[in-house]
């Protein structure tokens, strides 16, 4: 159950489409005689004949997200080791005051692979729920080492503060997600304090970058939380060690406490951002304790949180219809946290 990615990214359209059909639109099955009805036109209609109401439902919501929805690539965030960092903003194409809640979507990769392309699909579920999504690039370790890509995508938050009005964002319902080193990124980016001297690089972004800095990064309500690392120094010595870790941080002095405080759970606190957390428990890459110490930690904090545990599951590669009833389960909890409402 991971972010819909590491085999088959076109899982996600599918997803997508079936989360509609469970909560938007009217299966074949819960239509009864009249879905009978609805297939004997399909095979009176040309072209239709191998096509049933629920793959006719299914067109129908690739069709209305592809007509609904609009893309802004490519916006240039942030400037950091002669890079242009870049994210892309999708949203209802509908121009109205409607204030919409935010998702901020990192891909995985180890903080050493990945990009923000390979996530495009995955956010076709936080469309349908009614999200404006933000898919993020960052600075991975042959560009710039630990903590890089944290200082990144902490500015990215900043961007959709100083963005709001433009995008009709709303401020007071903005997640993170993201899978793997991904994940934690936006379990980093949500729980890092707005003093934290990892916001400083955001500074220089400002328009007004001759005059006091103000931190414009919106307080994070939730994060979904796909297998993420959530104690980085765990990964970098004793059973646990992962060359990826090894190499976001190179030789680096003082590593060790550095990541301590990239840690998520380094910043679990009272008031927190609620999150949810889906991990396989055969997860060889992050181990599945990851996911449990945070539970424990956020639970202790009285932080609203849920864990999803994949029985048998690696990292990632999750089936179809798990993702679909992990997605539900998401939209539940997000529902619950006054972030969506209960119509989506």
């Amino acid at each position: 159950m991971a972010t819909i990615t590491l085999h088959h990214r076109l899982h996600a359209v599918k997803a997508a489409c079936l989360l509609a059909a469970a909560f938007a639109c009217a299966s074949s099955q819960a239509q009864g005689g009249a879905a009978q009805g609805a297939a004997a036109q399909d095979r009176a209609a040309p072209g239709a004949a191998a096509q049933g109401p629920a793959a006719q439902g299914s067109l129908r919501t690739a069709v209305v997200l592809s007509h609904d929805m609009a893309v802004e690539p490519n916006i240039t965030y942030l400037r950091a080791s002669g890079q242009e960092l870049k994210l892309d903003v999708y949203r209802p194409r509908r121009d109205d005051t409607a204030r919409l809640p935010v998702v901020l979507n990192f891909h995985g990769g180890g903080w050493v692979a990945g990009n923000r392309e390979s996530r495009t699909l995955t956010v076709l579920p936080y469309l349908q729920m009614g999200f404006a999504v933000i898919n993020v690039q960052y600075r991975l370790a042959n560009v710039a080492p630990a903590p890089a890509a944290v200082e990144d995508t902490l500015c990215a938050l900043q961007w959709v503060g100083r963005n709001a009005e433009r995008y009709r964002f709303d401020l007071e319902r903005v997640i993170t997600t993201g899978d793997s080193a991904g994940a934690h990124l936006a379990l980093a980016t949500a729980m890092i304090p707005a003093d934290s001297p990892f916001t400083n690089g955001c500074a220089f972004t400002e328009g007004s970058w001759s005059g006091p800095y103000k931190n414009a990064a919106p307080k994070v309500k939730a994060v979904v939380n796909w297998y993420g690392i959530t104690d980085v120094a765990d990964m970098l010595q004793g059973p646990n060690i992962r060359s990826y870790a090894v190499g976001w941080f190179g030789s680096l002095p003082g590593r060790t406490a550095l990541a301590r405080e990239l840690s998520p759970l380094s910043h679990v606190r009272a008031g927190g951002p609620a999150v949810f957390t889906i991990h396989g428990d055969a997860d060889k890459l992050v181990p599945y304790a990851h996911g449990v110490r945070l539970k424990s930690a956020l639970d202790k904090a009285g932080v609203g949180n849920v864990m999803h545990t994949v029985k048998g599951g690696g990292h990632g590669g999750f089936t179809l219809e798990q993702q679909v009833v992990i997605f539900g389960e998401i939209q539940s909890f997000l529902r619950q946290q006054g972030i969506i409402p209960a119509s989506r």
